[in-house]
């Protein structure tokens, strides 16, 4: 009976040294991969970097090079759209299926899905001038649209058109952020929808993403535009 007791107590030591150590290897691990993202070719902006591992025991996962999944967090991280550079507030992905390469110098994730919002103060850097983007409503969020205020120009002399335009925001091709107006004030008067168009209607490049990842949908909230992220066969560093 006493032995079995000591081979007990020898098995609860062993386990917790075991435990132990997984974890103090998941955290180091961690650390070194924020650290990579962080030095990761336009990603080095990033306010902050947080990477969470997952999956129980991480050590038999490093020996079978194949992690269950990752979660990477990524805020104030910089962004362009070919000719300036906007903040994507938060950026958040789990990353399934993590397959490291030789020399745990590389890995890729089979698969990836996500989120990244940017606020309407950046929506408004890269809007047409004259244009000032901003949350609509309750109502207005549940159809995906923003109000937008603009100007057109008469006789010379920029005027601001009282009524609001309600532009749908969508996302087009895997990087372009589209608003489009439904209608827009001053249909009757001679070149002033079309002026309004020229300026309310535009497309926009959301550049500097990690590598594989692409915008699926949009999706308007309180704070801004909250994007759907997803990527297949994502290489990470």
């Amino acid at each position: 009976m006493r032995a079995t007791r000591r081979i007990l107590i020898v098995l609860v030591v062993l386990a917790a040294l075991f435990v132990g150590a997984d974890r103090l290897a998941v955290y180091l691990a961690e650390q070194e991969a924020a650290d990579r993202v962080r030095s990761a070719e336009g990603l080095a902006g990033a306010d902050s970097v947080n990477v969470e591992i997952n999956g129980f025991p991480f050590l038999t996962q490093v020996l079978g090079r194949n992690l269950d999944d990752v979660d990477v967090e990524l805020t104030g991280m910089k962004a362009g759209t070919g000719e300036q550079e906007i903040t994507v507030t938060r950026m958040r992905a789990t990353l399934t299926d993590v397959r490291i390469g030789d020399g745990f110098s590389s890995a890729v994730a089979d698969k990836a899905t996500g989120t990244a919002s940017i606020s309407y103060a950046d929506l408004n850097a890269i809007a047409p001038p004259g244009v000032k983007v901003s949350y609509a409503g309750e109502d207005r969020a549940a159809r995906n649209q923003v109000k937008i205020k603009v100007g057109i120009e008469v006789l010379g002399r920029e005027l601001e058109i009282p009524e609001p335009v309600h532009s749908t925001v969508e996302v087009s091709g895997d990087h372009e952020l589209e608003l489009h107006a439904d209608a827009v004030p001053g249909a009757s008067i001679p070149g002033a929808e079309a002026e309004v168009r020229s300026r309310v209607d535009f497309t926009t490049g959301v550049r500097g993403l990690p590598s594989g990842i692409s915008l699926d949908k949009a999706e308007v909230t309180r704070k801004g535009v909250r994007f759907t992220l997803s990527g297949t066969d994502v290489p990470l560093g």
